[in-house]
């Protein structure tokens, strides 16, 4: 748990010491990187680097950056453990002439240290696909593959999406990205507005069961993180979120929002176990009158969980 001036405050240290921590195999936050120079890569690792486990130079926006610039860029992003990733969107467009083993060396070559492969455009057989994570992972590249199509009108069924996630995780991909585009409408779970369809999260759930926690949800929209977290918890995976918006994202998960904090509030207020006096003596009282620090709740304090680890759905 990282250092903070404000991790003694009871429920943050609670939540904290709930949320996974780096390197993560689950609660992954993907950043989709639109063309950052070094300068702001430099200053969004200072600031959310923790915070951020895949960062996507999106779609093929790594084609347009000169290499010596490209090759600082991911030098740094590397040296914090993040693994760099080019957009899916860039593999489909090699893989139209050339073939997927060239791709992934040339990826390797550049400096990346994963890569998605994804077929949200083209088409793409089931042999073409296993082939492409089989030479992902020759070239030892972390392989993350994305399930979804792009175009809103050809939109597959959520269950035949959750049922090539689960193939691609057989066949070695270490996560499954959801297509959400970087607008978080018309596509996947997700409306004209963006709204979530609650019963193709279910599908997910109900499909992969414990694999579900590989699954990387593209969520750029906070209504749309909102119930995710609240349906998986707050270690769920989450994608295409806009650089700006990491250290908000993890204050959402972590009950420093409105949308996460007030379940929070109301569940103590609830508690038959304590009164709301008690819960302001403890948050705050003893910081006030100089006494001990706000990191020991009384022992009738219940547990404070976030999402669905607090009624066991997952």
């Amino acid at each position: 748990m990282l250092d903070s001036h404000w991790g003694d405050i009871a429920v943050i240290a609670e939540l904290r010491r709930q949320r996974t921590a780096g390197p993560r195999e689950h609660g992954m936050t993907m950043i989709i990187d639109t063309g950052l120079g070094v300068a702001a890569t430099a200053d969004l690792l200072e600031v959310a680097g923790d915070y951020i486990d895949v960062w996507k130079l999106s779609f093929g926006t790594s084609v347009f950056v000169r290499p010596s610039v490209l090759e600082r860029k991911l030098e740094l992003i590397n040296s914090k453990n993040i693994l760099s990733c080019p957009g899916g969107t860039l593999m489909e467009a090699a893989i139209l002439q050339h073939p997927s083993h060239a791709y992934m060396r040339r990826a390797v070559d550049v400096g990346f240290k994963a890569v998605e492969i994804s077929d949200g455009t083209i088409e793409m057989s089931a042999f073409q696909r296993k082939t492409a994570i089989d030479a992902a992972l020759s070239a030892g590249l972390v392989t993350i593959t994305e399930v979804g199509k792009k175009d809103p009108k050809a939109q597959p069924s959520m269950r035949a999406l959750a049922e090539q996630a689960r193939r691609d995780l057989e066949w070695g991909a270490r996560w499954v990205v959801v297509e959400g585009r970087e607008s978080g409408t018309c596509v996947g779970p997700y409306d004209d507005e963006g709204n979530s369809d609650v019963a193709s999260l279910e599908v997910f759930a109900q499909v992969l069961g414990d694999q579900v926690d590989r699954v990387i949800w593209e969520a750029p929209l906070k209504h749309q993180q909102t119930v995710l977290i609240d349906r998986f918890g707050l270690n769920v995976g989450l994608g295409n979120i806009p650089p700006d918006r990491v250290l908000a994202l993890e204050a959402l998960r972590l009950g420093l929002r409105f949308e996460t904090l007030k379940p929070l509030a109301d569940a103590l207020r609830r508690s038959s176990q304590g009164s709301p006096d008690l819960y302001e003596a403890v948050l705050i009282g003893n910081a006030i009158d100089g006494r001990a620090s706000l990191i020991r709740p009384p022992y009738a304090m219940p547990q404070v969980t976030l999402g669905s680890q607090s009624d066991e759905r997952h």
